[in-house]
């Protein structure tokens, strides 16, 4: 598969696709758009939230910014209009939210963004869940992510994605002190096991990109934390 991924790059590429991503000011978000500008996959890139982003990079000179109140999201339907593929990374937490506003965010937008999504014409949905998502959890994370997997589902997506992956590496901008102990507690097990319980949030992009261009005929694909490390690492797997 990496042999054929600058060729499956260039036959994506040819189609014109134009794609959309919610969440952009988060790490997820922000690596993955990055990745989106830097791989030239698509026609158009197109951010929706609720503020502009500031870029200094020339590259990102085209990506076009829907701003948005997610409170009032069926008044920017348009902003849904157009796109053949969706990429969400919408989230909070509850410890930085409260469990009310954790819901609000990380069930509700992500619903309301979807089904918009859906009437618009989107055919590729590709959600960031977590592992471990399960809608009868007792955590209430867990349970929301899996019941929001569910419910995208009920939409029929051509094509829906469903990325679970482990505790992201990365350094926020946010603090977050138990991610914060996470990673400094993963960090040397990584390296002995590392697809197991982290993964870095470069690899989460990449494999987001490479899966996008990769045909495939399920109609609801559930990556976990092992096949995202495997996707994110198909161009490393070429150089070797």
């Amino acid at each position: 598969m990496s042999e054929n991924l600058p060729k499956l790059r260039e036959d994506y590429r040819k189609q014109n696709k134009s794609c959309f991503i919610l969440g952009a000011t988060g790490e997820s978000g922000k690596e993955l758009l990055k990745e989106i500008v830097k791989s030239q996959i698509f026609s158009k890139v197109t951010t929706i939230g609720r503020r502009k982003l500031t870029f200094e990079d020339e590259a990102y000179s085209n990506v076009i910014q829907e701003v948005v109140d997610f409170e009032k999201l069926d008044e920017y339907s348009s902003a849904f209009q157009g796109h053949d593929v969706g990429f969400c990374c919408l989230g909070t937490t509850k410890a930085k939210a409260g469990e009310a506003r954790f819901i609000r965010v990380d069930h509700d937008y992500v619903i309301k963004s979807a089904q918009l999504a859906k009437a618009g014409g989107c055919q590729h949905f590709n959600f960031e869940s977590s592992n471990g998502a399960d809608q009868g959890s007792k955590f209430l994370y867990l349970k929301v992510k899996g019941q929001v997997e569910a419910e995208v589902q009920e939409l029929e997506f051509d094509r829906y994605t469903i990325f679970r992956p482990a505790v992201l590496m990365c350094d926020r901008q946010e603090s977050r002190p138990a991610e914060w102990i996470a990673r400094k507690f993963l960090g040397p097990i990584s390296y002995i096991f590392p697809t197991s319980l982290s993964v870095p949030v470069t690899t989460l992009a990449r494999a987001m990109v490479n899966n996008a261009v990769i045909p495939s005929d399920q109609k609801v694909e559930l990556l976990d934390n092992k096949a995202i490390h495997m996707l994110g690492k198909l161009e490393e797997q070429k150089k070797t």
